[in-house]
């Protein structure tokens, strides 16, 4: 099946936290795809932005995957309840992540709303919260640490340009605009908080 490459992921992180916005992450999942189109990301470099784990180079039993090759996931536990999934980029060495922030279900949303919601009946409000943030996304697609460090280049967990690549309909997709803006929950990080480095996709009015 078609993927993303490794040479993808090496690129500049706020680049590649652009372009991943509209592709296909797909989670293979006892023997289910579970996938959902990419909707949102943030870009954390850790050589210069004082909201990455790695900053100015720490490097810890918990940062050490962002040291790795590019195209690595690089999952962490947060708040003592959520899973946050990260793809690795930039040369090996270099510790920086894009997060993924939001999906739009595409293949798996059964498994997908019982991973997150169990029984309880799904309501609209339900549907709608469905992956509109890091922890949603880990929940819905059954990531937890023991993913961390994965390859993303294998076929466990990856992303491809469209569902045609995985032998998934093709999606009808609105027109729509890249948005682009300060990240979220990094108001400790100084002047790092401002930089505009989350995007997202808004429909077009």
């Amino acid at each position: 099946m078609a993927r993303l490459s490794r040479e993808f992921y090496s690129g500049d992180t706020v680049e590649v936290a652009r372009l991943l916005l509209g592709k296909l992450l797909v989670r293979r999942r006892e023997g289910e795809l579970l996938s959902g189109r990419i909707t949102e990301t943030e870009a954390y470099i850790g050589r210069c932005d004082k909201a990455c784990h790695a900053y100015n180079y720490r490097r810890t039993e918990r940062t050490e995957p962002l040291f790795s090759q590019p195209g690595h996931a690089y999952i962490y536990f947060v708040y003592g309840m959520h899973h946050c999934l990260n793809f690795v980029t930039e040369p090996e060495g270099e510790p920086a992540a894009v997060l993924i922030r939001g999906l739009e279900a595409v293949s798996g949303l059964a498994t997908m709303q019982r991973l997150r919601y169990g029984g309880r009946p799904l309501t609209s409000y339900r549907q709608r919260n469905l992956l509109n943030g890091p922890g949603k996304v880990c929940q819905a697609l059954s990531l937890t640490l023991a993913e961390n460090r994965m390859d993303l280049t294998g076929d466990t967990l990856f992303v491809c340009d469209s569902p045609e690549d995985v032998g998934l309909p093709r999606w009808e997709t609105t027109a729509e605009r890249i948005c682009r803006g300060p990240r979220i929950g990094v108001d400790y990080a100084q002047e790092a908080r401002d930089f505009p480095w989350r995007f997202w996709l808004e429909k077009e009015a």
